[in-house]
């Protein structure tokens, strides 16, 4: 049996998001587990939603794009949506229409917002520790083909390597120190927003653009995407982040 392509980049997804270094940054390692969603499955684009410390809020943390972020945050609004319902339930939803039921009259207000955003499906997986839900990754669709079963498949186990990076820094660890990460994430993500928009607007660059930039620079200098965000938010930009070429 031979060795397909797609199966290499589904082993290096896997192994990136499970191998990190012991004081990994909580927050990217969420926004990877969006990316490899994206570049692994038929998905316009992804999510991340966590629970609050009782385990009934849900809060947006991160996307792999602005569209997805903005989705993300009517879903928090409006207290309504797939990410919020597989988070709570802790079970994998399976792909559902926006454009007619069930998806329409499950989450009415959601849907239409989806819809003029050129969303026409959805689905999501829980983000699960043993014992522990912690949210859920968002599967947001613009187009057929839809993932297939076992394309949720690979998201769940996506969604759990990632889950595995979290347990293995805090084995022993209770419910509210992991929680606390999250919300340590949530709160550098804020940080991150700003960074990116001092960035877009000094180069005249998409949010997207100024996001993978910041991204790329911290990746090459092995600095944490939170502590450079901060700088930039601060003013104080690296004059190779202005000019990345050569």
């Amino acid at each position: 049996m031979s060795t397909t392509d797609r199966e290499i980049r589904i082993a290096h997804a896997v192994l990136d998001l499970t191998h990190r270094r012991a004081d990994f940054d909580v927050l990217e390692l969420l926004h990877d587990l969006t990316a490899q969603t994206v570049a692994l499955l038929p998905v316009r684009c992804a999510g991340i939603t966590v629970l609050d410390r009782e385990g009934t809020e849900a809060v947006y943390v991160t996307a792999s794009d602005d569209l997805c972020l903005a989705l993300e945050e009517d879903q928090s609004e409006l207290n309504e949506g797939p990410c919020l319902d597989s988070a709570r339930s802790q079970r994998p939803l399976p792909v559902l229409s926006l454009t007619g039921p069930p998806g329409s009259i499950r989450w009415p207000r959601f849907a239409s917002r989806a819809r003029r955003a050129g969303v026409t499906a959805v689905a999501a997986v829980p983000l699960r520790l043993p014992q522990v839900p912690l949210g859920a990754l968002n599967l947001l669709m613009a187009e057929p083909p839809y993932p297939g079963s076992r394309d949720l498949r690979l998201a769940q186990a996506l969604a759990d390597a990632a889950s595995g990076a979290l347990a293995f820094r805090h084995e022993l660890a209770q419910k509210d120190q992991i929680l606390g990460q999250l919300q340590t994430a949530l709160d550098s993500r804020l940080v991150i927003e700003q960074a990116k928009g001092a960035l877009s607007v000094r180069l005249d660059v998409s949010l997207d653009e100024a996001f993978q930039r910041l991204r790329a620079h911290a990746r090459s200098r092995r600095h944490k995407l939170t502590e450079l965000s901060a700088q930039v938010a601060r003013g104080q930009v690296p004059a190779e982040l202005l000019d990345p070429t050569p």
